[in-house]
This record gives C-alpha cells, sequence and structure tokens, in this order.
C-alpha cells in the first residue's frame, strides 16, 4: 500500500492524498542551475517545487542567491506541469507588498494557475540590507499581516489605495492580474503563526512535523486547506559522506532557531557554524542511501496531517538525488516519471 494512504487527517473522514515535491534552493544553485533542476524535478515525477527567496545564502560556503523572481520567470518556459511556490517571500522590508503583488500576479498569469506565492516574516539575514531596522517578533507579524491585505486589494483589481500603519500605496492598478488570484500561503513555525495562517491564509508551510501545530491551523479556519511542509536530507552513496556533506553544507539545521531570524551576515552563520557538530546535523537531516530511513521521515510529517512534502536535498548531486527518488521514493505515493 502507497504510503499516502497512511495520512489520517481528513475532511469528512476521508483521507487526504499525499503528494511529494522537490525544494529549489536558491542559497546553493544559481539561476541557470535552478532553472534546469526544476525541468529535472518535473520529468523524475515530482509534482511541485519550493524555492527560496533570499538575498543572502546562510553561509558562505552555500554560495548562492539569485534573484527568485526572475528565475521563477525562465522556470515558466521549460516546465508545463510542475506547481510553484516561494517559500517563502518577505512582503515587508526589502520589496514593498505593492511589488510583491505586481510579482506574483506575473507569476500566476506565466505559469497559468501553477503559481502560489508563500510569505512569511523573514529573517534579519534578507532584510537588513535597506536599512529599515529588525523589529521585534511581534512587529513583524503586524507587518506581514498589512503586507497580505495590500497585496489581496492589488489583486482584486481597480485603482486602489491604502494607508495602514505600515504601508502606503496610492492610487496603484495592476494591469496584468489572474482573473482567480493565485494561493496565498503563510510560514509557520509556532502556535500564533499557525493560528494566523488559518485565519488568513489558504494554506500553510511548515518544517516541523507537528501535529499540534496542524491542529491550531485547523482549529483556526486551515481545516482543509493545504499544508506544506518542507523536509531537508542528505543523500549519499554512504551515510558516512552524507552526514559530512551535510555538516559543511548545511550546519544552520543543528542551530538554536531564532538565530534562523536574528543574525544578520552569512559570517555570523559561520561563526556558529564552528560550534555545531556532525551528530547534531544528522539528527536534523536524513543522511545516506536507505530509503527506509527517507520513507520514514516522511511518514512523520503525513502522520502529522500534512499532504504537501517538498524535499530539500543538501549538496551538488541533485540529479543522484533525483534518480534515488524516482526509484525509491515517488512510486510510494504513486507518482511516475516523466509526469510532464
Amino acid at each position: 500500500m502507497p504510503i499516502a494512504k497512511r495520512n489520517r487527517h481528513s475532511d469528512a473522514g476521508r483521507a487526504r492524498p499525499v503528494r511529494l515535491g522537490y525544494k529549489l534552493s536558491s542559497e546553493e544553485q544559481g539561476p541557470r542551475e535552478l532553472v534546469r533542476l526544476a525541468r529535472l524535478a518535473e520529468e523524475s515525477g515530482f509534482s511541485f517545487a519550493l524555492i527560496s527567496d533570499h538575498f543572502h545564502p546562510w553561509t558562505d560556503r552555500q554560495g548562492q542567491s539569485p534573484f527568485v523572481w526572475s528565475v521563477i520567470g525562465a522556470i515558466t518556459a521549460v516546465t508545463r506541469t510542475l506547481e510553484l511556490g516561494t517559500a517563502v517571500t518577505c512582503p515587508t522590508t526589502r520589496i514593498h507588498p505593492a511589488l510583491v503583488a505586481q510579482a506574483a500576479a506575473t507569476c500566476a498569469l506565466l505559469m497559468d494557475g501553477r503559481f502560489f506565492l508563500g510569505l512569511g516574516t523573514g529573517e534579519n539575514l534578507n532584510e537588513h540590507i535597506v536599512g529599515q531596522g529588525w523589529p521585534e517578533a511581534e512587529v513583524r507579524q503586524e507587518r506581514l499581516l498589512e503586507a497580505m491585505q495590500v497585496i489581496r486589494l492589488l489583486w482584486e483589481g481597480g485603482n486602489k489605495s491604502h494607508h495602514g500603519r505600515h504601508f502606503t500605496v496610492e492610487n496603484a492598478r495592476l494591469y496584468s492580474r489572474p482573473e482567480t488570484p493565485p494561493p496565498l500561503l503563510l510560514a509557520v513555525g509556532g502556535p500564533r503563526s499557525a493560528d494566523l495562517a488559518g485565519r488568513v491564509a489558504d494554506g500553510m508551510v511548515g518544517t516541523d512535523p507537528s501535529a499540534e501545530l496542524i491542529g491550531h491551523f485547523d482549529r483556526a479556519g486551515g481545516a482543509g486547506k493545504p499544508r506544506y511542509a518542507e523536509l531537508t536530507v542528505c543523500w549519499n552513496k554512504s551515510e558516512a559522506a552524507g552526514r559530512r556533506l551535510a555538516k559543511e553544507v548545511w550546519p544552520t539545521a543543528a542551530m538554536e532557531s531564532s538565530l534562523s531570524w536574528e543574525l544578520p551576515l552569512p559570517a555570523h552563520f559561520e561563526a556558529v557554524a564552528e560550534l555545531v557538530t556532525e551528530d547534531g546535523v544528522a539528527e536534523s537531516i536524513i543522511c545516506g542511501p536507505d530509503p527506509k530511513r527517507h520513507l520514514a521521515a516522511i511518514a512523520k510529517y503525513v502522520d502529522a496531517g500534512y499532504d504537501h512534502i517538498c524535499i530539500h536535498q543538501v549538496g551538488p548531486d541533485q540529479a543522484g538525488f533525483m534518480r534515488f527518488y524516482e526509484r525509491e521514493i515517488l512510486p510510494r505515493f504513486g507518482a511516475r516519471a516523466s509526469a510532464a
């Protein structure tokens, strides 16, 4: 029986189907490589992809950070079925929400229903660059909520103005916009953000296989809405090699979560990485070639109630990872190769 049948989180008693996606890591790959990998993910049988929206990578070792909206435009030209969403865009500091609304509307038109917009409160790493400071968490959430209001206002069409506490829009009209706006998802990191996502968003994006968070999301109004999760792995020909590579490329997996929001420079993450151990990273990242371990990790998210699990492969051998998932993992979810 396909592992997808294990999900017991359902509407009206029906099991929700589980879909697997691929993470386009803008921190690790340049723009041309991201476009190539999106095409390869579609051909391998992944049904959707999430793409990170960063100005800086987490560490200098990761080494990349292209402008996500240009990359998405190129991806539309080389894919036909792959759904794509940002995971996630911060619409409050580095980019004004009116421009996010325009960028997302354009992507939705190009992808003809295959694009969705994931939003979050952002990280100091990416947002401090415009010199507007980094406010406390409550203010960041307040800004995010108002930014969502601006985006949806402009997606309605017509001449619009907004005069809020954090943002001003004067006589703005989106001339190029889809008839049906793209879904708007929110990143969830705790009960408060899960409640917010359930109330105001079309879905959620999380990283923790927590049924409690899903419960908050559902009770706040999220029941029946899609819930996306990101799972980081490091497939390699041996577990030992995967562990070494994971520690080298993605040491942030073993760092205290608040550091991801607060540290302003990749150099700061590099300094903290000196204190991270290989064992610590391997506690958060599934390493090696054993399909049972990959399936067990996915099952934790399925059992928590997620219905979209996006796999982030750490390291340069993305093609090897996709061959492994095409052969060993995707068939368990009813996916088949050459889905395009």
